[in-house]
């Protein structure tokens, strides 16, 4: 196999007795759209710190393209780093921005002008290069920050939260952006990002972090339909979370008593006791007037609260025995949207198939 472009091997930063990262080890391939993920405090910005050489790891080791980073000062590592505020130079046009790092490293005029050329072709922004920042719209002066992060060819793409000052419709279109550009470019990038659907829609695969340490490595859809633990499961998208404890086993599934639920068999390929959490997604759910049939898990409630979501409403169905479950109504036709109101008796049900059993 080819070596990993990036591994951090078992390393920590400490901060007095903070331990910003724990003993964090993974690898992350060439030309892959890596995504650190967590939320606030989790250490994802500490990490990609310390892979760009602005902070120096308490124990571990960072290796990029083969080399050990640990005397290799910022400068002069295979990386480059796109930050929250762009940081574009507002006297500058576009074009003398992106090249301004190759200028400052001595590389000849006709090169820069060559290299940025091609950096701005390679983020749309040709058209723009005799502009100035305060004639860009937001979404472009990102993209030319991008452009020149590019302009040094790094091996290695950092980018922490690179999104987060754009409103909600330019950010979506970003995102689309930012994933095509990498497969454009084809280098490695390696974004951090509290935003799960940022994550989810941009990145092969996804880090989730959580007090320093890493929680669970996986592609989008294997994390959020099987996520290893309740922190992963709560923090990846929507979802219930349903306590209750192993009664037993019956062929391949196990056996569950669940809270305000009673007693449901659960597919389960592996072993469980004790404690566990039932873990279903709103999606899932199905809410009708009438009580389903077949083979499904259901109860009887009411309707106490929405949201409305445009494509989509959330409900909130409390039970008979008091349990309250969200569940997603897809607003498929104008009707829908009216489908249910604040206290509607309802039936809801799904399949033992989407659930998942978690025992931390």
């Amino acid at each position: 196999m080819d070596q990993p472009i990036v591994s951090i091997e078992n390393v920590s930063k400490h901060f007095g007795q903070v331990r910003a990262v724990d003993d964090v080890s993974f690898d992350i391939e060439a030309n892959e759209f890596f995504a650190l993920l967590g939320p606030s405090g989790c250490g994802k910005t500490t990490l990609l710190r310390m892979i760009a050489g602005l902070e120096v790891p308490t124990a571990g080791a960072i290796v990029i393209d083969g080399q050990d980073m640990v005397d290799t000062p910022p400068n002069r590592r295979p990386v480059n780093m796109v930050f929250q505020s762009y940081a574009v130079f507002p006297h500058m046009t576009v074009e003398d921005n992106v090249g301004y790092g190759l200028r400052v490293t001595g590389t000849p005029r006709g090169e820069i002008a060559m290299r940025a050329a091609e950096a701005l072709e390679m983020v749309q922004l040709s058209e723009l290069a005799k502009r100035k920042p305060d004639q860009l719209s937001g979404g472009q002066r990102q993209r030319v920050a991008l452009a020149r992060a590019l302009v040094k060819r790094p091996k290695v793409l950092l980018l922490d939260e690179p999104l987060s000052a754009l409103d909600a419709k330019l950010r979506e279109q970003m995102q689309l952006e930012l994933a095509h550009l990498q497969q454009r470019v084809g280098i490695t990038f390696i974004i951090v990002t509290h935003d799960q659907d940022e994550a989810l829609s941009m990145a092969d695969r996804i880090a989730v972090m959580n007090a320093g340490m890493v929680t669970q490595i996986a592609t989008p859809d294997v994390l959020y339909e099987s996520p290893n633990t309740r922190f992963v499961a709560d923090f990846i998208g929507k979802v219930n979370l349903i306590d209750g404890r192993v009664a037993g086993a019956e062929g391949t599934r196990v056996v569950v008593d669940a809270d305000r639920l009673g007693r449901v068999a659960i597919p389960f390929d592996g072993s469980a006791s004790g404690d566990v959490s039932l873990v279903i997604r709103p999606e899932k759910i199905s809410l009708s007037n009438m009580e389903p049939t077949g083979d499904v898990i259901k109860a009887r409630g009411r309707v106490t609260d929405w949201a409305y979501y445009g494509d989509t409403s959330h409900m909130f169905v409390t039970t008979e025995a008091d349990l309250v479950v969200s569940a997603k109504v897809q607003n498929t036709t104008r009707e829908t949207v009216d489908s249910f109101d604040v206290g509607d008796e309802v039936w809801l049900s799904f399949s033992s198939n989407d659930v998942l059993v978690l025992s931390e």
